[in-house]
């Protein structure tokens, strides 16, 4: 579905479209806002990319797929944050290297690639991105950090903290997330259960000694 014109959200979140020209307001109807649920595949891993996504509302999680079906979440952006797979692939005119997902219902914008390369002329807009583009260089640093340097299980503690007692995650989700396969987070989620660190239910997760999965986590 698609709205007529960007919200106050858009500006709220994304200050430096305020001084941008062509301004937002003057963006043709096809860019949005378009709002979709969760679950709905945003772009592809290979494909071209059709523009720069700004989100609104929601969330959208970008990951990698391997050959054998697997993948690894690359990062998630929420309001306000810049999808650096996107502004890769359209600094350098070549086809996306990972996929992106809506992780619940998500309204964003996407900005024709034309319009981009003329803002990306503006200063403060080009200073804006490249400042979040250093931000989510930092993130995956760190993720490659933690995939080379930290065990799974480590891992796995680190993935279950920072949601809340519960989490409504399954183990294939979890499983994707680290990059691994869905036995192998099983076999640990049990080993935390026996260690009374966690209580499994259905698509479920019950924290019970956060600290202990903090402690066993360390400096991911």
């Amino acid at each position: 579905m698609t709205s007529p014109a960007p919200s106050g959200a858009l500006l709220a979140a994304y200050p430096w479209l305020a001084e941008v020209q062509p301004g937002v307001d003057s963006l043709p109807p096809a860019c949005g806002p378009l709002t979709v649920p969760a679950g709905t595949p945003l772009f592809a891993e290979h494909a071209p990319c059709q523009g720069f996504p700004l989100v609104i509302e929601g969330e959208v999680q970008v990951a990698r797929s391997s050959d054998d079906g697997r993948s690894l979440e690359l990062y998630r952006v929420q309001p306000g944050e810049l999808c650096l797979v996107s502004s890769a692939c359209l600094f350098s005119a070549q086809p996306l290297t990972a996929h992106g997902v809506a992780t619940r219902p998500t309204t964003l914008l996407l900005v024709p690639p034309e319009v981009f390369t003329a803002w990306l002329a503006q200063a403060g807009f080009r200073a804006w991105v490249l400042g979040l583009f250093a931000e989510r260089m930092a993130d995956l640093t760190s993720l490659v950090d933690a995939v080379a340097f930290h065990r799974l299980d480590q891992r796995l503690a680190a993935a279950l903290l920072g949601h809340g007692p519960e989490l409504a995650v399954t183990h294939q989700q979890l499983a994707d997330t680290l990059g691994t396969v869905r036995e192998i987070v099983t076999r640990l989620l049990r080993r935390f259960e026996r260690e009374g660190w966690v209580a499994l239910g259905r698509e479920r997760v019950r924290i019970l000694d956060s600290a202990a999965l903090r402690r066993h986590a360390g400096p991911v």
